[in-house]
């Protein structure tokens, strides 16, 4: 450990040398060149919508983003997207179904996947403003982008990876699948469950299953000697230029493996050995922690925040218990003694995979996944159109808290600064509602799935 923190100390010629580069070249702008007042980051990281899926019809109304309310199936044949129902249905989103939706760019495929097909069609399927009352108000009342992108065809476990690395270090980002014969089960995803996960040495090599786990620098960490590299992450970071984060998302029940209901299997913590089975492994909470943290004053520099399964909006769990859960923490936040310091960034770590209408600037990029910010400085009623990654979330906190950047990736981010304009009189908060659930969602949510494949 010791020689990885001093590795990473070592950064300010780094810095120095990003600071003679042209501000532009970071995407960065006039109108948030004024002194940064964010001391607090909190990033809201929801499971499985695209952005037609969950903001297209909010756009349309509004007339104010690049929504869609019809899609194009397979035959070439126009069809409108239904309303959803409160219940995502189970639709298949890992790496190969979200090639076969996309189907090169000309994203007309998706009825082709599992799950979506005739009749019903039902990942062609958006819900009303009036279904996810406090993103839609969320979305109203401060700053949209709407050309935001997987960073690849990723389902859950590589979303949350590239969420602090801004990379899948080989990995096809499909999610973790039953231990090698001989290995016992442990809890969620990560270096402590035992699990193996798609792995390719090098584009276009053998597909191989190793650990799901980054080891540490030494190649120690997984449950068996694994051919995966050691990459930093954003913890790594702050950790070693003395800045405070968290990780608010789920702590393994005890005796439970495989998909938990607590959220650990999105903790992303547990991916990495280099956070697991060091002092970074103290800053694991629940995730109810953030609504402390905001409530008493004591947020951390960053707050990497996921929803318990019941809350995370999944694909068979209640989108508007969802809803009340993400206004319950965004209301925390907004009545906080910390308000005028903080950004909220609200996103989705994939696309579920529900349509979505535009074509990814890349070939590599997954389909439009929502991204609303949401802070006193925020623009108001903004709709960000320029492209952009989550990715852009670590080169927003790369650029306010002076770090390096991780990777390729995030070094070349658009970082969302457009969407902020930091000498404006701050904005108000939004005020939010906690909606009654209809029993019917109550009693068909859908239990976890252990062996869940997306």
């Amino acid at each position: 450990m010791l020689t990885r923190r001093l590795l990473l100390r070592a950064v300010p010629i780094a810095l120095l040398l990003a600071a003679l580069v042209p501000s532009a070249l970071v995407g960065r702008s006039a109108r948030a060149s004024v002194s940064n007042p964010i001391k607090h980051v909190v990033v809201i990281d929801m499971e499985n919508h695209s952005f037609d899926n969950v903001l297209g019809l909010l756009c349309i109304s509004d007339a104010r983003c690049n929504g869609a309310n019809s899609g194009v199936i397979s035959t070439g044949k126009t069809i409108p997207l239904s309303i959803a129902s409160d219940i995502p249905p189970n639709v298949a989103h890992n790496n190969g179904p979200q090639v076969v939706a996309v189907d090169g760019g000309k994203m007309n495929h998706f009825d082709l996947i599992s799950g979506c097909g005739a009749p019903n069609y039902a990942c062609l399927s958006q819900y009303k403003p009036t279904q996810i009352p406090n993103l839609a108000a969320l979305v109203r009342g401060f700053a949209l982008s709407d050309t935001t992108f997987q960073l690849d065809l990723t389902a859950s476990w590589g979303g949350h990876l590239e969420l602090v690395t801004s990379s899948i270090d080989g990995f096809t980002g499909d999610n973790p699948v039953n231990p090698a014969p001989g290995v016992k089960a442990g809890p969620g995803w990560g270096c402590d469950s035992g699990r193996r996960a798609a792995w390719q040495s090098a584009p276009g090599a053998k597909v191989q299953l190793v650990p799901s786990c980054i080891p540490m620098q030494n190649g120690s960490g997984a449950y068996t000697k694994t051919p995966v590299k050691w990459v930093p992450t954003i913890m790594d970071e702050m950790y070693s230029a003395g800045l405070t984060f968290k990780i608010d998302a789920g702590d393994p029940p005890s005796g439970t493996a495989g998909f938990q209901n607590s959220g650990y299997q999105w903790a992303t913590c547990p991916t990495f050995a280099d956070c697991l089975d060091t002092p970074e492994h103290n800053d694991l909470h629940l995730a109810k922690q953030v609504i402390t943290d905001a409530t008493h004053g004591t947020l951390p520099a960053v707050s990497l925040v996921t929803p318990d399964y019941a809350d995370s909006q999944h694909n068979g769990r209640s989108m508007l218990m969802g809803d009340n859960w993400l206004g319950s923490v965004v209301s925390a936040l907004e009545k906080g003694p910390e308000w005028l310091s903080t950004a909220i960034f609200i996103t989705y770590d994939d696309c579920g995979c529900f349509y979505d209408h535009v074509t990814p600037p890349s070939s590599a990029y997954g389909p439009r996944v929502p991204m609303v910010i949401v802070s006193p400085y925020a623009v108001a009623g903004d709709t960000d159109h320029t492209t952009a990654t989550q990715a852009g979330i670590l080169a927003y906190i790369e650029h306010t808290f002076g770090l390096p950047a991780l990777g390729t990736n995030d070094a070349s981010a658009y970082d969302f600064s457009n969407m902020f304009n930091y000498s404006q009189t701050p904005l108000i908060p939004v005020q939010m509602r906690q909606s009654p659930v209809p029993l019917s969602s109550i009693l068909n949510a859908q239990p976890p799935d252990p062996n869940d494949p997306t």
